[in-house]
């Protein structure tokens, strides 16, 4: 097989003749030829599926907005600020560390000192419109409180699209409903960690 390959002597037995028409001259061969080659086999064929497609009726697209493709439970759109399930008040501690890793500079949040001498969100607001949904905000909350959800409908007639935390934060109907998808979402946490939890409390 080697020898194949060395051997650089092409002779006109390896070549292939390929049978070629004289081309047409007059108009009636043109004619010709070009109803040749649009009337054939496949052209019919072609017919055949679309009209087999037209007599079934099937539809295959999707009735936007009354139906939507199915997202993936990890698809990075729009934020979601969680609720903690036992007493439906906010995650969010304000540590800041989302607007310290946001990459776009995106993330605005301001916190204040309640009642109980508590550190509480007073203003937190995303700007979608220079958000990269990267996700490192998601990532790096020590909390779980902000997460990724499937909400991807953000159009916005100004470039300065803001969200703010009371958009995003779950409602107290849809907890009180049990509601809350818990593990839907960038940056949320995988079904089997409550295991992992009480078996090491920090291991996530």
């Amino acid at each position: 097989m080697l020898e194949d390959f060395k051997n650089r002597n092409v002779s006109e037995d390896t070549y292939y003749k390929v049978d070629i028409e004289a081309y047409p001259v007059t108009g009636w061969d043109k004619f010709k030829r070009v109803v040749q080659r649009t009337f054939k086999g496949e052209l019919f064929v072609g017919l055949w599926v679309v009209m087999r497609e037209m007599i079934d009726f099937k539809i295959h697209t999707v009735q936007y907005p009354e139906e939507k493709m199915p997202i993936g439970p990890r698809y990075r759109a729009i934020h979601e600020m969680k609720r903690l399930l036992e007493s439906n008040t906010e995650r969010c501690i304000g540590c800041g560390l989302c607007e310290k890793i946001c990459i776009s500079n995106c993330i605005k949040i301001d916190t204040k000192i309640d009642q109980n001498s508590r550190k509480e969100v007073s203003e937190y607001s995303i700007n979608l419109g220079r958000c990269i949904f990267c996700g490192y905000c998601a990532e790096v909350c020590p909390e779980l409180a902000i997460t990724h959800g499937g909400r991807y409908e953000n159009a916005s007639d100004q470039r300065e699209h803001f969200v703010m935390y009371e958009d995003m934060l779950t409602p107290i109907d849809v907890m009180k409903a049990n509601a809350q998808k818990e593990f839907e979402g960038f940056g949320a946490i995988t079904p089997h960690e409550d295991e992992r939890v009480k078996k090491t409390p920090l291991a996530y």
